[in-house]
């Protein structure tokens, strides 16, 4: 893909700079993802519309992966053209897109529809929207830009009125209700208020209130109450985790091969929640460590590069939407492990998805805009030499 941008060191055209100014190895890191996302629906999809058909509709085996190939082209655009942004227009992107996420999630009780026992959805012409997705990275954006004024000014109250702002995207997210969501954007406001500088006695009194709050979840909502019986001790219904386990089991070291997976056939949501298990039943378990290690690798890359970042704001917004993309993806896969409380999460950029899919090109896309022109960026020769401003 990187291939098709060939400009001279000479050229200082708008693609030339982007091409110069990105950070080309995480860009290639999450091509790559992207590509190998493909190949997992391909495997999935014979599984997931043989399950969802019906006698009315009878959906050919290869339904999911045309639909994903059509979420790709669109990632792709949309996480390209993000990223070309300057870092001005990225956070007033964010910002704008966050006010809009959050009436959104206002409408969701009103006029979503459920699914699941969950309401989380609007219903738009062909597709179905889930705020809350988009809602996860550009909140870790606005919640930078506010958190990023008390390194200005220590005397502003941004780090209240960030937790307020996440109270009430918490609110909108338990009315859903969405603990999973809820958990993963506290866990982003949490780090990013950290690194600005909240003390860590608040920072327990935190971790303590988000345990009090899941006790009170499971004693009050009994939908976590079996989720969470399940998980500690085999009570209740523990199908999907179950069928998950046999297709991991069946799969090996080295799978069964590509199309020859049975137990995927018996997988709920083996296109979406549970492509990991496919993922191990047809590749196998060496193919699921290579992939987390392509998700711990594209982590790393972000984070080798926030460790040399002195703007207050690109710091706090690169670690909040790392934390976000890597913490969906550990979440996951720790459920298809049976390491975790069954939830309905996808694996970025590997699950069949709409919202979630262009969610996450959106979230990336921010990033490489946001890192486009750190300390190392400004510090190379040839940039100085081109002229290309930082």
């Amino acid at each position: 893909m990187l291939t098709l941008f060939r400009f001279g060191r000479a050229d200082r055209s708008f693609l030339a700079r982007w091409f110069w100014t990105v950070d080309r190895t995480l860009l290639f890191l999450i091509l790559l993802l992207m590509g190998l996302g493909i190949i997992a629906v391909a495997a999935a999809s014979p599984a997931a519309a043989l399950r969802l058909s019906d006698a009315e509709t009878r959906l050919p085996p290869l339904y999911f992966l045309n639909r994903q190939i059509i979420w790709m082209a669109l990632g792709l655009i949309v996480l390209l053209a993000v990223s070309m942004l300057p870092r001005e227009l990225a956070r007033r992107l964010a910002l704008l897109g966050a006010v809009v996420s959050v009436l959104l999630l206002v409408l969701v009780p009103f006029v979503g529809f459920e699914k699941n026992g969950a309401t989380r959805w609007l219903q738009l012409p062909g597709f179905q929207l889930q705020p809350s997705e988009f809602m996860k990275p550009l909140f870790a954006v606005v919640t930078a830009w506010l958190l990023a004024a008390r390194f200005e000014d220590r005397n502003l109250p941004v780090i209240p009125l960030s937790a307020m702002t996440l109270a009430m995207i918490l609110g909108l997210l338990v009315l859903q209700p969405d603990f999973g969501q809820a958990a993963l954007v506290s866990a982003v406001w949490l780090v990013q208020a950290a690194l600005a500088g909240l003390s860590l006695s608040i920072v327990g009194g935190a971790l303590l209130a988000g345990v009090v709050g899941l006790t009170l979840a499971y004693f009050t909502n009994p939908h976590v109450e079996r989720r969470i019986d399940a998980f500690l001790h085999g009570s209740g219904d523990t199908y999907q985790v179950d069928r998950a386990l046999d297709a991991l089991r069946a799969g090996g070291l080295f799978g069964t091969g590509p199309g020859d997976g049975d137990a995927k056939f018996r997988l709920p949501e083996a296109h979406t929640d549970y492509i990991f298990a496919v993922i191990g039943e047809e590749f196998g378990a060496i193919a699921c460590f290579a992939l987390a290690l392509l998700y711990l690798g594209i982590i790393l890359r972000v984070l080798l590069q926030l460790v040399e970042e002195e703007d207050p704001f690109t710091l706090l917004a690169g670690a909040g939407l790392i934390i976000q993309f890597g913490g969906q993806a550990f979440i996951n896969m720790s459920v298809n492990l049976a390491l975790a409380p069954s939830k309905g999460m996808t694996l970025p950029f590997i699950s069949h998805g709409g919202s979630s899919y262009l969610a996450t090109a959106l979230g990336l896309g921010l990033l490489l805009s946001l890192t486009r022109r750190n300390r190392h960026v400004q510090a190379s020769p040839y940039l100085k030499s081109a002229g290309i401003p930082a």
